[in-house]
């Protein structure tokens, strides 16, 4: 990033921003005490040797300024971020006033999820012919810190700015803050400093790494007229369904002119339409375990749920299926079923605002009402049955009729957290009752899947599909 030009101020900021430093009150009590001494003892050498430290105080203070220096941040990003991705920001400094500013001490704070591995000033061009700011270049960070975790110096002339470039790497997906950033300034030889001056932090998008995704096009049942999924409907598609006589308002491009001249009758080719699906991912948010590592390290509940919701709907949307996306949380987001990859983009976003928020009560009501969830969706319930309310609500659909998919998020290494009292005995038997409710989910007809990245939910959709062709009775 090359330097940029100060933003024009349309009120300079009142001088009471300005304060005197040390320096300047031990050159005024060193210069008053040795004219004071040479006047009372009558001594020439004294107020001699007090006129340097006068008329250096007085030349420096000439020109004081009247302008605090103006901060902002601003992002280098210009597309889409994903987790291990490059970030790069900048934190400006401009000087507004006509005096140069001979030493600025610029802070910022940075997410940790944002490990900055470069940072250092970068030469800005000043209007009015002025010369460059001297960059500051930063000690390595070979401890693992990020580097921006220090002060940089430099200078600024009149009327330029300079940019502390920071360059790193994104960790982990979600709205990370660059700052807040803050400058202070000294001018005048060092004998005026100002106050800080803090700027407001900028949110920086970090979108989750896609894992690899394929499912078989198997679908339990397709709602819409346009898709990649072939229906048993008959209907204007590319899947031959037979033969038949020709009727009234069948296509003139349709008739097979071969049976038909075997025949002696008008036969036309019979198609099944395509239709699209309706695929609902369902987040379950009540509980939150494991430890991020961040993108290479280990994986949460929520680093699981937000990665693989982003592989099942790039797969889908990509067939021109329709996604849409439920909270089972207190919360209760919803994004709206819609296709394409605005969609796609859309998915991304609102799955940067997923967070793990327990609450005491039933959320089911709430969020699966019969005007938010259709009858022919296919259900994907990702979840780490932490919850009993989560296998209930997984029950409770299934007896409900919907075509429903649980993947479980838990990681595989998780461990007992020994630091709450929990014996080795506790945790075992935790783990068998966990058991125990996933073999009565699959009882209820729930199947119950871990997720592997590609490859997870193929057999699983299989049976589904092949359970959708029998007659289902359930309550409504």
């Amino acid at each position: 990033m090359t330097g940029s030009t100060v933003p024009h101020a349309a009120e300079p900021e009142p001088a009471a921003g300005w304060a005197p430093t040390r320096a300047l009150g031990r050159a005024v009590l060193l210069a008053g005490l040795l004219l004071v001494a040479g006047v009372l003892l009558g001594r020439a050498d004294l107020i001699v040797l007090a006129a340097p430290f006068a008329l250096g105080t007085a030349y420096a203070l000439r020109r004081r300024p009247t302008a605090l220096p103006q901060v902002w941040i601003s992002s280098g990003d210009e597309g889409p971020l994903v987790e291990g991705g490059d970030v790069t920001a900048a934190v400006s400094v401009g000087n507004p006033d006509t005096v140069d500013y001979d030493l600025v001490v610029v802070r910022s704070r940075v997410s940790p999820w944002l490990r900055i591995d470069r940072a250092g000033f970068a030469s800005a061009e000043a209007s009015d012919d002025a010369p460059a700011a001297d960059a500051a270049a930063p000690s390595g960070g070979g401890t693992g810190r990020s580097v921006a975790d220090r002060p940089f110096v430099t200078s600024v002339p009149t009327g330029a700015a300079v940019d502390l470039e920071l360059a790193g790497r994104a960790l982990r997906w979600g709205r990370h803050p660059v700052g807040p950033a803050g400058a202070r300034v000294a001018t005048a030889g060092g004998l005026l400093v100002s106050r800080a001056v803090i700027t407001e932090p900028v949110g920086v998008r970090v979108y989750p790494r896609t894992e690899p995704f394929e499912a078989v096009e198997a679908m339990p049942r397709a709602a819409g007229l346009v898709g990649a999924h072939h229906s048993r409907r008959p209907g204007e598609g590319g899947e031959l369904a037979g033969v038949r006589i020709f009727a009234p308002g069948d296509r003139l491009r349709r008739i097979d002119w071969r049976v038909s001249l075997r025949a002696r009758q008008l036969h036309v080719a019979a198609t099944l339409s395509d239709r699209d699906a309706e695929v609902v991912v369902l987040l379950d948010v009540l509980a939150e375990a494991g430890r991020s590592g961040g993108v290479g390290g280990a994986a949460s509940v929520l680093d699981t749920t937000v990665r693989a919701t982003a592989a099942i709907a790039e797969h889908y949307l990509h067939r021109g299926d329709r996604v849409s996306l439920l909270e089972y949380g207190p919360g209760a987001r919803r994004l709206r079923p819609a296709a394409g990859r605005r969609q796609y983009l859309t998915v991304l976003e609102w799955l940067l605002d997923v967070r793990a928020d327990s609450s005491p009560h039933e959320p089911y009501d709430q969020v699966f009402g019969p005007q938010l969830l259709s009858s022919d969706a296919l259900v994907v319930v990702l979840t780490p049955l932490l919850d009993e309310r989560s296998a209930q609500m997984l029950a409770r659909l299934a007896r409900a009729g919907r075509f429903v998919v649980a993947v479980d998020t838990l990681p595989t290494d998780l461990t007992p957290p020994r630091d709450r009292g929990w014996a080795e005995v506790a945790y075992r038997l935790w783990r068998l009752d966990r058991e125990t409710m996933i073999g009565q989910l699959r009882e209820h007809g729930v199947p119950v899947v871990r997720w592997a990245g590609a490859g997870s939910l193929d057999q699983v959709l299989r049976d589904v599909a092949r359970l959708a062709t029998a007659p289902r009775v359930g309550g409504r």
